[in-house]
C-alpha cells in the first residue's frame, strides 16, 4: 500500500472531515443569511449583508487565535446533494501574502452559523441576532 504524503494527505482528512460533518449541518436558503450573528461568550460578531459584504469585529475563526476585525465579500456556496454541506465563503479584504484570505463559515440551522477545524469540531459557533 502507498502511503499517503503531505498535500495528499491534508486533502485526505478534509474530504473525510466533509463527508463527517455533513449530517450535522443543515440547509439554509442564501436570502435567510443576511443578519447579524454574535457569540456571547467571546462577543465576537459577523454582519453578513444582503448586498454581499460582511464585516467581523472581535472575532477569531481559530479557537486559540487572536480576535480580529476584518471585512470583505462573501458567496454562498450551494453544494446541491445531500453529502455534501452548504456554506458561505468569507473572501477577507486586504491580507498580505502568507496571510489566511478566506474562510469558510458553516450554516448550522436554528438561526447558527459555524467556523469548522479540519478534524470536524467547530471553532466558533454564533448565533443570529434578532
Amino acid at each position: 500500500m502507498r502511503k499517503l504524503t503531505g498535500g495528499r494527505w491534508f486533502a485526505a482528512a478534509l474530504a473525510a472531515s466533509a463527508v463527517l460533518t455533513a449530517g450535522c449541518t443543515a440547509r439554509v436558503d442564501a436570502e435567510d443569511l443576511p443578519g447579524l450573528y454574535r457569540n456571547d461568550e467571546t462577543g465576537g460578531e459577523i454582519r453578513l449583508e444582503s448586498d454581499g459584504t460582511f464585516t467581523a469585529t472581535d472575532l477569531s475563526t481559530a479557537p486559540h487565535g487572536d480576535p480580529a476585525d476584518f471585512h470583505g465579500d462573501w458567496n454562498f456556496v450551494d453544494r446541491g446533494d445531500f453529502l455534501s454541506e452548504d456554506f458561505v465563503y468569507l473572501n477577507i479584504a486586504e491580507r498580505g501574502i502568507g496571510e489566511v484570505s478566506g474562510v469558510q463559515l458553516y450554516a448550522r440551522g436554528g438561526g447558527k452559523v459555524a467556523f469548522s477545524e479540519p478534524d470536524g469540531s467547530w471553532s466558533l459557533v454564533l448565533t443570529k441576532s434578532t
